[in-house]
Order: structure tokens, then C-alpha cells, then sequence
């Protein structure tokens, strides 16, 4: 077993590693950026390492500031956990290629074939694993989308090969919108994983989704989970998860689980892993293979009582695994809630931010919290919408339901807005109640209005990060080496201290990549309409220029915000008169962007 597992990665995830290796008496060590110095994961490590600032690039995704912060703990195994590096091939060959430290994780060879989704679905075929209609080959040029349009019909799906939680995937309606959604789906490709290749997929329009929790061994052993069903989704992100999937009968639940079984094996696939289908009238075709540990691992934990992530090391140590197929045995229902900082009743706006004024989390039999916050907490905006995890079992769906509506129900929280007002409303909705919903139906058939009474009746407003308390608490950073050490300051009455850069300031907290988190300093001159960021994230690009005419509806700049590319359009037509913004820019809620006149 190994000595030292460094995490790479942050928040409830790495929080999550981090107890399997304690239990497992291995040691734990953080990597952290200047935004979450503060953070729970750091908190909770034995030891931590700051790589880099705010900006994920330049930090949780800079290969040699994660690989150095290794080499000074000591840390003889990674841990990627999900998001960031976690299927990054390029990065896992770097660690395997390390002397003395051992990725967890598939090999990176594995994760070059089946994380790039048209090899993979080369093996999936050649393993008689039923497939979407699509391409096996990346497409580069408008017209293969055409002709594709042609024979197989309208809409297309044109997803990124490193892409997934739809990140990367466009959806062209009909002819017209072939060049542009094929250039987006490229620079989206291009942003978020480093990889511009995309391939085509005939656009079920009302699919299931259902995904197959997988291990692996190195002695050639491979063994499903049973399957997890994750149809409500927003945008193609995933908000509630569940399993067994209310959607199939046992013959389905039996092929679907083979099918992954026989596709992963084919692949010499080794460690933990999931393979996503879409399930339509009455067939199966399959999605992508995740080649990592999915934030809804939880559910199957619950439901079968094996612990993944333990596995996930014991395997990459070498052990094998200590149960067989008939050993898995499917025990009750189990659903997870994601506890996003988002208002549902705004098109799920990610919050700006805000203070946990109140966190208090739920207990009780059945009920499971995976988290990495405590009260007081400020939350960190700078990488995705997701505070924590609810996770509910019961004997059945209809206990797991009631079990789950009283532990929303106890789930106090203020300061920041979150989405579950929307998880109540939903334990409510009949048709999710009836497992009837499709992966379509929060998007196209629910009644907003819903969304809306749900929020007044149940939701808390964010509140700002400051305070105005006497008694001034500050917590400073002192870095030797990389390696974090804190110092703790109380303050009664006391003036500001000065920051380094001559203003007053609360905190020792380092400020984010590119200095000033206000965003852009341009002037605004003129009197015309302010085009404003309608959240904080980074300026992707900048669509018009200057003296240009605009219609209502047209883009004018493209905006990186938790993980996903919005696009900010114009509310009527006239001529843009200024940009306050340049790509690659920072830029926070409310900062102008364009003026228009």
C-alpha cells in the first residue's frame, strides 16, 4: 500500500479521497490555488501545497506544478479525482512516467483510447456494443456536417473528443447553423481540454440516461456495479442521480450491464470507471466511457455497499479485486442531489458568491453528506457551481424519496442561493415521482413558474463575503518552499492593515490571477446601453468591434463561467461604440463589457 496519496484536485472530491486513504492509514496531501487557500480540502490534508494562482490553467491544470508539489511531499501515488486532470492522458503518462509515484487511475493508454470518444466508439463496435449512429473519425470541415445532415437527418449532435457533462457538444437544429455550431464546439473543445477534435452523433431527442459503474483489476478481473440513472439534467449537466434506474426491467438492466462489462474488458481497461448509454424505445446505444471516478460514484456506493475510491487504490497498489461478479448484490434505492450555488429560477445562474452564514447539514439514517465547507465559509466562484452532495438511501425509490424530501427539508443553509429549493419541488413534480422524465424534460416541458414559486417559498438570497464585526479575524498564508503554513491574527478595534498593493484589506488571503478580481478597468465613455457579465468567469471571446451593427439576439462576447461557454447577446440592435473587455480577461458579475448606442 502506498505511503503518501497527493490529491489533485479540490473541495468535496478531494475531501472524499482523502477519507478512503485515512481509512486505508495512508497519508494525504492537498495542492491548493491562491483562491482556495481557505478551502476545505486543505483544511482536512496532512499537508499542503500551493500550485499557482486562481486561474485553473495556471494552477489545478499546470502538469509540472502539480508533478513538483509531489516530488516535495514525498507523495508516492495521484490521485486525480474527476474534473481537471483526471482524464488527461498526456498527464497521466507524466506520472507513470515519474520514478516512484504511481498514478490511480486507468493507464494513460487506456485513457488516450477510450477518453477520446470516436476510438472509443471504434472498440465499443469492435465488442458488440451497440453504438449511436455517428462518426468514427474527428470532422474539421462544415461540409461533412452537411452531408451527414443529409443522410441521416436533423438535429446533429457535434461533441468534442475530450469533451463530457456536455462541455464541448453543440446541437445543430438544422442546415444554417452547421459553420457556426461546428466552430464553437471546436474552440470549446480547444478551452476546456486542449483538444479541437470533434465528431458527429445522430441527436436522440428524448433518451434516458444511464450509465455503468465498472473496476477493474490488473490481474484481468472486471466487474459492473449495477447502473445509475442520471436523466434530469439542465444543459446536459447532471443534477439529480439515481440507482437502480426506475426506467428498466431486468433483462435491459442485464444487457446494458454486460454490455459494459464486454466493452471494457475489450479495451484491457484497469481501475474504476463508468460507461454511459442513452436508452431509447426500448434499445440501448452506447454514450462515452468515463475513465475516472464520476461525482455520482456516491449512489452505487449506497446501493452496494463497496467503497470505490478504496478500491480505486488498492487496485492501482496492485491488490485484486476481493469479490466477483455474484458477490454484487443491488441493496434498496439510492439518489444524489447536487447542492449547487445556482438559482434554478433564473436558468440556474451560478451564484456570485457569498458567506455560509449558516451550514447546517442534514443527518439521519439513510442520509450521506459529502462536502468539504464548514459555517463561516466563503464560497470559491472561480471553478464550478457545486458546494456539496446529498446523498439519500432507502428500501426503496418511494422511501428514498420521502427520506430524502425530509433531509432537504432539514438542509439550512444562507448566505449563498443554492438549487435546493429545486430538489424539493422535484420530490414533488409527478413526473420525475413516476420515473417517467427524459434527459429533455427540465429544459423543454417543465413549467417555469414552478421554478420560481419553489425559490420564493423556499430559497435564501447570497449576502456579500464582507462584514462589519469588531472583532477582525485574519488568517495569513506563509509559504516555505510551496509548502503551506498558517498564522492565525485577531484583531479588536484595530485599524486595517494595508494590502501590498496600498489599499485597505481583511484578509491575508492572496488576491486571484491577474491581480484585481474587479475585472475590466477600461473607461466607459458615452451614454449608451452597458452590455454587462452577467456572472464572474473569463472572456473566451470578443465576437463584434468597434462601429459595428448589431441586431437583437446577435453574440457579442463569449464568456467561460464555471466550466461552460455563454454566450452574451444583444438585448436590441445599434452600434457598438466601445469594448471594455479583451479575451483572456477576467472579468466579475456586472462589469461592463460592450456599450452600445
Amino acid at each position: 500500500m502506498f505511503r503518501k496519496v497527493l490529491v489533485a484536485n479540490r473541495g468535496e472530491i478531494a475531501v472524499r479521497v482523502m477519507r478512503a486513504c485515512e481509512e486505508l492509514n495512508v497519508g494525504t496531501v492537498a495542492i491548493y490555488s491562491e483562491a482556495d487557500s481557505e478551502s476545505g480540502h486543505v483544511r482536512y490534508a496532512d499537508e499542503a501545497y500551493n500550485v499557482g494562482p486562481a486561474r485553473a490553467a495556471d494552477s489545478y491544470l499546470d502538469h509540472e506544478a502539480v508533478l513538483e508539489a509531489a516530488r516535495k511531499a514525498d507523495a508516492d501515488a495521484i490521485h486525480p479525482g474527476y474534473g481537471f486532470l483526471a482524464e488527461n492522458a498526456a498527464f497521466a503518462a507524466k506520472v507513470e512516467a515519474e520514478d516512484g509515484i504511481t498514478w490511480i487511475g486507468p493507464s494513460s493508454e487506456s485513457m488516450e483510447t477510450l477518453g477520446e470518444k470516436t476510438k472509443a466508439r471504434r472498440v465499443m463496435a469492435d465488442a458488440d456494443v451497440p453504438i449511436v449512429p455517428g462518426t468514427t473519425d474527428p470532422v474539421t470541415d462544415p461540409d461533412e456536417v452537411r452531408a451527414f445532415g443529409d443522410e441521416h437527418g436533423y438535429p446533429i449532435a457535434i461533441k468534442a473528443e475530450g469533451g463530457g457533462g456536455g462541455r464541448g457538444m453543440k446541437v445543430v437544429e438544422d442546415e444554417s447553423e452547421v459553420a457556426d455550431q461546428l466552430e464553437s464546439a471546436r474552440r470549446e473543445g480547444e478551452a476546456y481540454f486542449d483538444n479541437d477534435s470533434v465528431y458527429l452523433e445522430r441527436y436522440l431527442e428524448a433518451p434516458r440516461h444511464i450509465e455503468v459503474q465498472i473496476i477493474a483489476d490488473q490481474q484481468g478481473n472486471v466487474r459492473h456495479l449495477g447502473e445509475r440513472d442520471c436523466s434530469l439534467q439542465r444543459r446536459h449537466q447532471k443534477v439529480i442521480e439515481e440507482g437502480p434506474s426506475p426506467a428498466l426491467d431486468d433483462d435491459m438492466r442485464e444487457r446494458i450491464g454486460e454490455a459494459a462489462r464486454r466493452g471494457v474488458k475489450a479495451s484491457d481497461y484497469v481501475n474504476a470507471g463508468t460507461v454511459e448509454f442513452l436508452v431509447e424505445g426500448g434499445e440501448f446505444y452506447f454514450l462515452e466511457v468515463n475513465t475516472r471516478i464520476q461525482v455520482e460514484h456516491c449512489v452505487t456506493e449506497e446501493i452496494t455497499g463497496i467503497d470505490i475510491v478504496k478500491w480505486q487504490i488498492r487496485v492501482a497498489a496492485g491488490e485484486e479485486l476481493g469479490f466477483s461478479q455474484d458477490d454484487v448484490e443491488i441493496d434498496g434505492h439510492a439518489m444524489e442531489f447536487r447542492i449547487n450555488a445556482e438559482n434554478a429560477a433564473k436558468e440556474f445562474q451560478p451564484a456570485p458568491g457569498g458567506k455560509l452564514t449558516t451550514y447546517d447539514p442534514p443527518g439521519g439514517v439513510g442520509v450521506r453528506l459529502d462536502d468539504a465547507l464548514r459555517q463561516g465559509d466563503t464560497i470559491v466562484t472561480d471553478y464550478d457551481s457545486m458546494i456539496a452532495k446529498l446523498i439519500v438511501h432507502g428500501e426503496d425509490r418511494d422511501e428514498c424519496i420521502a427520506r430524502s424530501l425530509r433531509a432537504l427539508r432539514e438542509y439550512d443553509i444562507e448566505g449563498v442561493t443554492t438549487i435546493v429549493p429545486f430538489h424539493r419541488l422535484m420530490l414533488t413534480d409527478e413526473t420525475f415521482v413516476a420515473g417517467e422524465h427524459t434527459t429533455k424534460y427540465l429544459d423543454e416541458e417543465l413549467d417555469r413558474s414552478r421554478l420560481e414559486e419553489a425559490q420564493e417559498q423556499w430559497g435564501t438570497e447570497e449576502t456579500a463575503s464582507g462584514d462589519d464585526e469588531e472583532v477582525v479575524e485574519r488568517e495569513f498564508t506563509v509559504e516555505v518552499n510551496g509548502k503551506r503554513f498558517e498564522v492565525n491574527l485577531e484583531e479588536r478595534g484595530a485599524a486595517t492593515l494595508p494590502t501590498a498593493s496600498g489599499g485597505e484589506g481583511s484578509s491575508g488571503r492572496p488576491e486571484p490571477a491577474g491581480g484585481d478580481s474587479g475585472g475590466s478597468e477600461a473607461a466607459i465613455e458615452g451614454d449608451g446601453e452597458r452590455v454587462a457579465a452577467e456572472m464572474q468567469g473569463t472572456i473566451l471571446s470578443v465576437e463584434v468591434e468597434e462601429g459595428e451593427e448589431v441586431a437583437a439576439g446577435d453574440v457579442l462576447v463569449v464568456l467561460e463561467a464555471m466550466k461552460m461557454e455563454n454566450d452574451i447577446v444583444a438585448s436590441r440592435g445599434g452600434t457598438v461604440t466601445q469594448i471594455a473587455v479583451s479575451e483572456g480577461e477576467s472579468v466579475d458579475m456586472g462589469d461592463p463589457l460592450v456599450v452600445l448606442e
